[in-house]
């Protein structure tokens, strides 16, 4: 009997356990099966057509344009499981190439500085002075508990059980009007009522960065947006070598096997409905097959609007989660999804994309932030929603016609209101959002031609701006205890893993790619009998006594 794979979800982890599948496993493409409600899971890229059927809005007014939800910042120096996968599957731009080669090529070319990090009144906080955002501006006590939590023994995690960073801060209420602070929430997408538990895990792990956090030069870039320049060559690698895949699909139910006590865990069948007609089905499941469930997505229960049409709010619980309560409902050890999708005011953020018919708005950009496209973030820290912006390299993606720019921002409160568009950002148009962005660039225009002088040519020049609400884009960051993430292969699981952003791994840190690929390759080794001494060596940076002296010096200054 050929032994099986299920994949429910096919986001990058089980694109990625698919290929661990193929690559280190031996098996053929046609044992493996993956399931998805879309095609491009958090990271995508596509146009403004392709994704309005998937949101909950009536037909829009404007289906022109493209739309990228967000973009996931890669790092070379640690996130090891992917540019180790990433070198086995090929280009599809550059004959002969990997997709590694195709990213650390790009990025090479094109390296991240970031020169306008931040942005007050007086525009780019990089003007020298006691605010210039190359200082951390910390204070004895603000040192004294960031330490205490880096250094925190990971077998003492556990005190950290369900406290947000408020309150493991609450005695130095200053640390959130540092540097630091707009500067690291807004490049992670931490808030105050984050998990103190996860941000420990980041100064971590991360700690390389910390010394360059102002200028973002840790950052990796891709070529095109991650769809295009990582999730299109994974699902050729797999389609090229016979995976099947089932789109709009949604797997709603997982039956377990009968055992004593219930403590071995065994699927033994898949239930799922057809998004498209609603007809349901049922795939059996042999002991010996193994499924890898995506037990939640950051980009669940999305909803879009348009230029001229605000989102209309999904309040629909994440569907990759609803199954995993359903078997945590059955399982003590498969954790407490509700921690994660329960509580919308820790995780929601809304981001927007622009594209227009020239250059003009984001030359304008450039002059006012004082940098070229391609390098990263501009956070507005007077805006009360909180407002940053990214403008790509371009052309940000493959479709692009020579004359159109691309880019996307975020509000990190959305319920908030806008500063001069007075109603709250969650209820703006595409338009309003593009005229709360233009507001703030002209408080900040330090030119006699102000930005507002063109304001009538950027108009003119839009093609749309999609506004799309994400209730659970930071849910990864949501408060948590020990036991609220399931590990990876559950104890007593006989074929059932979960690779995701909410499974839980030691030492590594989620919202990256790093994570997701790690998960996948920590299931299909298990499952197959893969000693873990094989598994792809991480890097202990926290341990490196020129990394520590940098980072102390960073503290300092």
């Amino acid at each position: 009997m050929t032994r099986k794979a299920y994949m429910i979800g096919t986001g990058i982890g089980n694109l990625a356990a698919g290929i661990y599948l193929i690559r280190d496993g031996g098996f053929k493409g046609e044992q493996i099966t993956m399931y998805g409600l879309e095609t491009h899971g958090a990271n995508d890229g596509n146009t403004v057509a392709a994704y309005e059927s998937e949101y909950s809005n009536p037909k829009l007014s404007n289906n022109k344009g493209f739309l990228a939800k967000g973009g996931r910042m890669l790092n070379e120096e640690t996130y090891e499981n992917l540019w180790d996968l990433l070198r086995s599957v090929p280009s599809l731009d550059n004959p002969g190439q990997t997709v590694t080669d195709d990213i650390l090529n790009f990025d090479h070319a094109h390296p991240t500085h970031d020169v306008g990090r931040l942005i007050d009144s007086n525009g780019p906080r990089n003007k020298g002075g006691k605010d210039d955002y190359k200082h951390m501006q910390f204070s004895n006590k603000d040192r004294v508990l960031l330490s205490k939590l880096m250094l925190m023994p990971e077998k003492d995690e556990e005190k950290l059980n369900n406290i947000s960073i408020a309150e493991w801060f609450q005695t130095s209420p200053t640390f959130f009007q540092t540097n630091f602070w707009y500067m690291w929430q807004t490049t992670f997408a931490f808030k105050r009522a984050s998990s103190a538990m996860e941000l420990r895990r980041y100064m971590n792990r991360m700690i390389l960065e910390f010394s360059r956090i102002n200028t973002l030069e840790g950052v990796t870039r891709t070529p095109y947006n991650q769809y295009e320049s990582i999730i299109l060559p994974m699902r050729r690698y797999l389609e090229d070598r016979g995976v099947t895949f089932v789109n709009n699909m949604k797997v709603t139910d997982l039956e377990f096997k009968d055992t004593p006590l219930m403590d071995d865990i065994i699927v033994t069948k898949l239930i799922m409905q057809n998004v498209t007609n609603d007809e349901v089905s049922e795939v059996a499941v042999e002991e010996d097959d193994m499924v890898f469930d995506t037990n939640g997505s950051i980009t669940d229960s999305s909803s879009i609007g348009d230029i001229n049409t605000p989102v209309k709010e999904n309040m629909e619980y994440a569907p990759s989660a609803e199954l995993w309560k359903k078997a945590a409902s059955k399982f003590y050890s498969l954790g407490n999804p509700d921690k994660f999708f329960n509580d919308r005011t820790q995780s929601e953020w809304l981001s927007f994309t622009v594209t227009t018919d020239d250059h003009k708005l984001v030359q304008e950009i450039s002059r006012i932030t004082q940098q070229e496209p391609g390098n990263a973030l501009n956070t507005f820290i007077d805006s009360t929603a909180l407002l940053s912006i990214v403008v790509h390299h371009q052309p940000h993606f493959k479709a692009q016609k020579p004359n159109e720019s691309v880019f996307w921002g975020y509000f990190m409160y959305p319920r908030r209101n806008g500063d001069f568009v007075q109603k709250p950002i969650i209820e703006m148009t595409g338009q309003e959002m593009l005229e709360e962005l233009l507001g703030h660039l002209s408080k900040v225009d330090p030119s006699k031609d102000n930005i507002m002088n063109h304001k009538d040519e950027i108009m003119d020049s839009i093609i749309n701006v999609i506004p799309v609400h994400m209730p659970y884009a930071s849910a990864l960051f949501n408060q948590r205890a020990v036991g609220d993430r399931p590990a990876v292969v559950p104890t007593h699981s006989k074929n059932l893993a979960f690779v995701s952003q909410f499974c839980e791994m030691p030492f590594d840190m989620v919202f990256t790619e790093q994570y997701s690929f790690r998960a996948a390759q920590i299931a299909v080794y298990k499952f197959l009998g893969i000693s873990e001494a094989q598994l792809t060596p991480v890097h202990h940076y926290e341990k490196d006594p020129k990394v520590m002296a940098r980072a102390t010096k960073t503290m300092l200054r």
